[in-house]
């Protein structure tokens, strides 16, 4: 009984195993976001699956998890995916201009595509700026880094911001104080 108890979750494993190698919902080379961690399929086998993180540490995971937990494929269906880069402006900037060099930074990246275009999106009128969005497309490769390409487009708007006079918004605070306080502690010292 003990044996059986034992075995029980290597079975299931063993089974899940070739679940996923029949119907294929995860395939090697496909990323995967999976308990808070993304990374690539390097190997499936009949008891596990090997997921390297995008910082480089591999995860070897029972197939029983993959099956009985939510798991999001990126690459499932195409290697496309979108992602997105806000930017906060200091109030009184011309909006038009700012989605205008959100767009043109985001078209001059190489990896970015072309079709569906990039979409600059005038978000919010915030506590602390105007907050915009830009959306856009790429093909996860492998090797490529979605941060990086993020990361590229940040760079770029800076320097078009720069170049414009635009102002990237920082938070800020207004303080007033009371006029009553100081009269309270000229006339009741003790209660300060």
């Amino acid at each position: 009984i003990g044996v059986g108890f034992g075995a029980q979750a290597i079975i299931n494993n063993f089974i899940s195993g070739w679940i996923l190698m029949g119907e294929r919902p995860i395939r090697i080379g496909d990323l995967l976001e999976f308990e808070g961690t993304l990374g690539r399929v390097e190997a499936i086998n009949t008891r596990s699956t090997r997921i390297r993180r995008i910082d480089g540490v591999d995860i070897v995971t029972p197939n029983s998890a993959l099956l009985e937990n939510t798991v999001i494929n990126w690459t499932l269906a195409d290697n496309n995916i979108r992602t997105s880069i806000r930017v906060g402006v200091a109030y009184g900037s011309p909006v038009k201009r700012v989605a205008e060099l959100i767009d043109q930074a985001a078209k001059e990246q190489n990896e970015i595509q072309s079709d569906p275009p990039p979409v600059v999106i005038f978000e919010d009128f915030g506590d602390n700026s105007l907050v915009f969005d830009v959306f856009f497309w790429t093909m996860l490769r492998p090797g490529g880094d979605l941060r990086k390409l993020r990361s590229d487009v940040r760079f770029r708007i800076d320097e078009l911001f720069n170049e414009n006079s635009i102002v990237i918004a920082f938070p800020q605070r207004d303080v007033h104080l009371d006029g009553q306080l100081r009269l309270l502690r000229d006339e009741s010292p003790e209660l300060i």
